[in-house]
């Protein structure tokens, strides 16, 4: 029965994976790469004002120097929604993290029909806002590599700096560095007292509906209730 159970939390995951990979290439194709950027944006700034500060204790992630906690937060978080990410840390106040492939939210050949300026809505809504929620004006977001423009995935570091950063500058662009070695050993898991299988299979069936229940309600503030009505078809659930 556990089998089962286990079964159908699984499939409902993956549909909801579907759904919202085909809501992205349906606002793709039919609407402006800015109106792109401003849902991703409003979508994942929803996410994170939900979900940043009120998980880091069940994370495990208390006390610890805030750009260390925000790549183990997000290693951890998105491990826990399907998505692999790789932490790699330098020091207290610079620490990487890099998603691996496959991901869901590109998943195959879809990832040829999603704009750039997707990727850079979700950085601006959720890594450019890790410092402030925290309230450390010095911590930034430095992106080394982006999913869409031919390089090797979303890649980057958290960094707090020795001043204030100005807004302008909570998340930048710098392709040309490289990342460190990765270390098997220095990745970080989820509370096992806190965290079992079952849990686990629920937190990512869980994820997968936030984005659905917080992206239509962000494109319809892009878009307006009927447009993203109209955008928001049934075709992928009709297809599975």
């Amino acid at each position: 029965m556990e089998s089962i159970e286990n079964s159908a939390i699984q499939a409902q995951a993956d549909l909801h994976h579907q759904y919202f990979l085909g809501l992205q290439l349906m606002v793709a194709v039919e609407e402006s790469k800015q109106t792109v950027f401003d849902w991703m944006f409003r979508l994942f700034r929803k996410q994170h004002e939900e979900k940043f500060l009120s998980s880091f204790s069940k994370l495990g992630l208390d006390g610890l120097p805030d750009a260390v906690a925000c790549a183990k937060y997000h290693v951890l978080s998105n491990g826990m929604g399907g998505v692999a990410v790789e932490y790699m840390p330098e020091s207290d106040t610079k620490a990487w993290v890099r998603f691996r492939y496959p991901r869901w939210m590109y998943a195959g050949p879809a990832i040829c029909g999603i704009p750039m300026e997707a990727g850079r809505g979700f950085l601006h809504g959720w890594y450019a806002q890790n410092g402030v929620s925290l309230e450390n004006p010095r911590l930034g977001f430095v992106c080394v590599s982006e999913d869409v423009t031919g390089q090797f995935g979303l890649c980057g570091y958290f960094k707090e700096y020795d001043r204030d950063l100005s807004p302008d500058e909570r998340l930048i662009f710098a392709p040309d560095e490289r990342t460190p070695l990765y270390d098997a050993e220095a990745q970080p898991t989820p509370p096992q007292s806190e965290w079992n299988e079952l849990r686990l299979l629920k937190a990512n069936r869980n994820y997968a509906v936030e984005y659905i229940r917080n992206g239509i309600a962000a494109l319809i503030e892009v878009v307006g209730e009927a447009r993203a009505e109209a955008l928001a078809a049934r075709l992928t659930g009709l297809q599975h």
